[in-house]
């Protein structure tokens, strides 16, 4: 069925119309109640992270003894694209990132088939790592915050861990970190250094005692009569104060127990560091949705959820939920519905004035929502879910899919107009322009073709707007074909009301158009060339000022701030510092304007790898703070950082703070980087790194707009180098395990060295026993000098017999790219665009002289991904001018008409750039949507003009180019005074999240109001120059065809 066959089976059948109408508002409303909501649509990044650790080994043993092991093994792996590694003391980071395509259901069997067989090279006591797939939407959307005036934070860490997290990891979507800010609870077996050496007893010695005294072994069973019963053994004791009961030392002498040298508590695991909330010490589980999850749903059921865990727990512990990112997300995609309710209105208030028809307009008007749910409904069927790309793509399409609409009932008023009775003239009108409206349709999909050709973020960004704009004008054009014809019988009159037809002013305005273009027409040869050379000119010009950056920046309202002080602080101290920066920030604010403060400091606990995925400090010197700001507080982001980085480099010596995303949109476009500005030095050696870092630090920091310069990672970390020596343990009967051993019991606990478990069996859970000195004992080299080595035969050897010790420096962290090492320096940007930063730096790396043999600078992270972005985009834009040119050529079959029709093209993107360069725009995938969207009407209009001049100059009219802008000239300012109507709600940005989606509005309207003037008053010019009154061209090379010109050939043959 073609489309005129589908136009006459709509009339024919109305009742059938009516009907599919219902059935798309009783689909689209199933799927809007069944669609996820989120902020982005799914990003589907191909990346797996496996998290390692190993309490007490340092950054330089866990390099060589594991991540080396790891990065080697993966490198095997299908699809692997690379390998980074960040390695600090206890624990090991990798990110695997994988080509797009890749089988990620594969992949991950292979990286963990590819982990178990690395661990085979690895130290004994190395356990499993943590092994999972974080796309760039699995992110922290709240936080379930627990405090208690009465507990201690391992308590309520337990209690979280083992009530409360297993109810919320089964949630639908969520994806469930243990507690943050509580350390495991474990059997502690605090030893006194005074008692052992009394004793003559080992740390070693404890600890071998210990495990040889409390040891899993398997129960038996005794079969008895006609029974059989199971026969256990308390080789694991019930009470833990039993332990204390165990012997250490027997023989000739009086025996030593444990409680003899320790005391035995029902602790928690060495503190690591600290969760505060709103300043107190607190635990909290971070929220984290998985990336097909939507935030909306899983924030309502974690909600949902909250008065059965508060009942799973003692009352005296609360849990509340913070840091609510659901309603950013809602209130953002609130706003975009608004303001395209109101460019809806407007745009029908515009059709309203021009056709003076209020049936008219209200056909038009209730055509736009049924396109929209139409669009929702494919949408539904194709995975796409409701976020601010597809609700964008949807509100941008309210604008052109008044084009449809609109032309059917001028092009009705214009038959009518004629004297045509209604039936005739809506049947007439709707066939008229069935075939323009086609090649419209077509073009303006042609220009988001090229969005199915895009890769990685670039993708996922713009299909679901292309898909959201795609559906939306092809039910407008099957709307337009049948609902308004149909509608349009119902409620016209038969005869054209006065008041309907053209009015003076309009005809008066045809009249000065038309002298216009007379009086210009001489001077054409003149006005085309310098149309096009300015409008190219001052795109190419605009092009290379407007700032670019990836996507808009937003004022959540909250911000979130890395704190470092100097290498190896204690976390006593950086907790300190953390508080004191927070009363800065609360000071700075005006006070009572913080609804809530999360923050943690120090490292994560060796026991929860996964803990480093959603949180990486470097070291006890690092917090990260996190402030939210309450609804109306009127404080600028963006301004109020400024403000905390003065005061803090003012009040706070010694300390430097580096701002990151705290936003939904800034921690999903970031990718995991916690700056924009990322540059990567990849040398032979870390000195060579840091030599020619230094020089780049230098002068990056003469940019002014860079701010929060720094180091990714220490560049150095205090340390107390024991050096044993082997000799002496020999000639002592020792060896370097027995000393090793003893001092990781004494400098951090057995916990890794000689697992041990006891359990508790009113729980059922197991805890680990684990021998230590208490951390405040251990605090001078006196101490370590200290610590008894072996007791034999009453002689007595110490550390200081064997080791010797000095104070220096090691490294603090390893980062490592595909098993070499490198340095990165990080840095913020205020106030300037992120393609000016990355030019800019780019050229300091090229001045900063002659790289030596073997290195590599490169600039990873944002920068590469918004390079990616916009060459994907440009090459998107160059695709779609090619295949619309292509369709048009194919249309009119006429190379000459297709590039009449797309010389409008460069004076639209001109003043698309134009407009938002005077607002103070970026040129962002947004405001690139709107400049490809504004093409598209430009390029519809134009065909409507070539299309009306081309039928008079068939019928050989004289000047068919005047009488076809006459005939066209409303239906193109309407539709253009339309859309330009509907898209100022959103340039505007009025609402929450307005300032995601204003710059996509922005550039339609500069891009249309050129059109206007491009479409009305060259576009003739450039018509009347290239095809004048040329009779139309007879190019069928068909013997049979009667237009062709080899048919009078044929005839006198014959």
């Amino acid at each position: 069925m073609n489309i005129i066959q589908f136009l006459y089976a709509s009339l024919r059948k109305p009742v059938t119309i009516v009907v599919a109408v219902i059935a798309i508002v009783f689909f689209a409303v199933v799927s809007i109640r069944t669609m996820p909501v989120d902020i982005f649509p799914k990003l589907g990044t191909p990346t797996i992270y496996v998290a390692q650790t190993y309490g007490g080994l340092s950054a330089e043993q866990i390099e060589g003894f594991v991540t080396s092991y790891y990065e080697y093994h993966f490198l095997y792996v299908t699809g692997i694209k690379s390998v980074e590694s960040k390695t600090i003391q206890g624990v090991t980071l990798l990110k695997l990132n994988f080509y797009e395509g890749t089988d990620m259901g594969q992949a991950t069997g292979e990286v963990v088939s590819m982990v178990n067989r690395a661990r085979a090279f690895m130290p004994p006591g190395t356990v499993s790592p943590f092994v999972t797939r974080f796309d760039g939407g699995s992110v922290a959307v709240g936080q379930l915050v627990f405090s208690s005036p009465t507990r201690s934070l391992g308590e309520v860490s337990d209690l979280a861990l083992f009530k409360v997290r297993p109810m919320f990891s089964t949630l639908p979507g969520v994806s469930a970190p243990p507690p943050f800010g509580g350390n495991q609870r474990s059997v502690l077996i605090k030893a006194d250094p005074n008692k052992l050496r009394s004793y003559g007893v080992s740390p070693e010695e404890l600890v071998t005692a210990i495990a040889k005294g409390n040891t899993i072994l398997p129960a038996g069973n005794l079969r008895v009569g006609d029974q059989m019963l199971i026969a256990p053994q308390n080789t694991v004791v019930d009470n833990i104060q039993d332990l204390g009961n165990i012997p250490v030392k027997t023989g000739s002498g009086p025996a030593v127990y444990v409680h003899d040298l320790a005391q035995v508590d029902n602790g928690a695991d060495i503190t690591a560091g600290y969760a505060l909330i709103n300043g107190k010490r607190s635990v909290y589980i971070p929220v984290t949705k998985r990336a097909d999850a939507s935030t909306w749903d899983v924030v309502q059921k974690v909600k949902a959820a909250l008065l059965d865990m508060q009942a799973a727990i003692p009352p005296d512990i609360k849990v509340s939920y913070e840091f609510d990112q659901s309603g950013y997300v809602i209130n953002s995609l609130k706003s975009l519905m608004t303001e395209g309710i109101l460019g809806a209105l407007l745009t029908g208030l515009m059709v309203l004035l021009f056709l003076r028809d209020w049936r008219g307009s209200l056909i038009v008007v209730l055509t736009i929502p049924l396109a929209l749910l139409s669009a929702v409904i494919c949408l539904r069927l194709f995975g796409q879910s409701i976020n601010i790309m597809t609700l964008g793509g949807l509100a941008l399409a309210i604008g052109i899919l008044v084009d449809e609409a609109t032309v059917t009932i001028e092009n009705i008023h214009h038959h009518q107009e004629k004297g045509e009775l209604k039936g005739r003239a809506i049947l007439e009108a709707c066939k008229e322009i069935a075939l323009p409206k086609l090649l419209i349709l077509l073009c303006i999909l042609a220009v988001f073709f090229p969005a199915f050709f895009m890769s990685g973020i670039p993708k996922a960004m713009f299909l679901p707007l292309s898909l959201s704009v795609g559906f939306a004008m092809i039910a407008s054009f099957l709307l337009s074909q049948s609902f308004v014809p149909v509608v349009a019988n119902w409620l016209f009159k038969d005869r054209l009301a006065e008041t309907t037809k053209e009015g003076k002013r309009m005809t008066r305005f045809k009249e000065r158009h038309e002298g216009l273009i007379h009086r210009l027409s001489p001077g054409r040869n003149i006005l085309i060339p310098v149309y096009l050379v300015l409008s190219i000119a001052l795109a190419a010009l605009l092009f290379l000022t407007v700032g670019k950056e990836l996507f808009p920046k937003v004022d959540a309202g909250q911000f979130q701030v890395r704190l470092r002080l100097p290498e190896g602080t204690r976390i006593e101290r950086t907790e300190a510092k953390t508080k004191q920066l927070l009363h800065l920030v609360d000071s700075l604010s005006g006070g009572n304007k913080i609804a809530i403060s999360s923050a943690y400091v120090g490292l994560m606990g060796s026991s929860y790898p996964v803990s480093v995925i959603h949180l990486w400090t470097s070291g006890p010197e690092e917090a990260l703070l996190k402030v939210k700001f309450i609804t109306g507080s009127g404080i600028k982001i963006d301004d109020f950082r400024e403000k905390v980085r003065q005061a803090v480099s003012m009040q706070m010596p010694g300390a430097h703070i580096s701002f990151e995303p705290a936003d939904l949109v800034g921690q999903v476009m970031s990718q995991g980087t916690g700056t924009p500005i990322q540059v990567q030095v990849l040398g032979k050696s870390l000195a060579q790194d840091r030599q020619f870092g230094k020089k780049i630090v230098e002068r990056l920091k003469t940019l002014p707009y860079l701010r929060d310069v720094a180091y990714s990672a220490p560049q150095g970390y205090p340390a107390m180098k024991i050096e044993f020596d082997r000799v002496k343990l020999g000639q002592l009967g020792l060896t370097v395990e027995d000393a090793g051993k003893s001092l990781a019991a004494a400098t951090s606990s057995s916990r890794f060295t000689q697992p041990n478990y006891w359990v508790d069996k009113t729980a059922g859970t197991a805890y680990q026993v684990q021998v230590q000195i208490p951390e405040q004992v251990m605090n001078d080299a006196a101490q370590v000098d200290n610590i008894l080595l072996s007791s034999n035969n009453g002689k007595q050897v110490y550390m200081r017999d064997v080791a010797t010790w000095k104070m220096g420096n090691t490294e603090g962290e390893f980062d490592r790219l595909n098993q070499k090492r490198f340095i990165t320096i990080t840095a913020n940007l205020q106030g300037k665009a992120l393609s000016s930063a990355i030019n800019d730096i780019d050229k300091i790396i090229s001045e900063t002289g002659k790289l030596p043999e073997g290195m590599k600078i490169q600039q990873p992270g944002q920068a590469e991904v918004f390079l990616q972005t916009f060459q994907e985009l440009q090459n998107g834009i160059l695709l779609a001018i090619v295949v619309i040119f292509l369709l048009l050529a194919v249309n009119f079959q006429s190379f000459r008409l297709s590039l009449v029709i797309i010389s409008v093209i460069p004076g639209i993107l001109a003043g698309s750039l134009l407009l938002l360069w005077i607002c103070g725009k970026t040129l962002n995938i947004q405001s690139y949507m709107g400049c490809i969207m504004a093409v598209g009407v430009a390029v519809a209009n134009a065909i409507l003009f070539v299309t009306q001049a081309e039928k008079y100059r068939s019928e050989k009219l004289q000047e068919p180019y005047l009488q076809g802008i006459k005939d066209r000239i409303r239906p193109i300012l309407m539709t253009s005074l339309a859309m330009i109507a509907g898209m100022v709600p959103m340039a505007l940005g009025l609402g929450e999240g307005g300032d995601q989606t204003s710059p996509l509005g922005t550039a339609v309207i500069g891009g249309l109001i050129f059109s206007i003037f491009s479409s009305l008053v060259i576009l003739p010019l450039i018509y009347q120059f290239s095809i004048g009154n040329r009779p139309v061209p007879v190019i069928s090379l068909d013997p049979d065809d009667p237009q062709s010109k080899y048919q009078s050939l044929t005839e006198n043959q014959s």
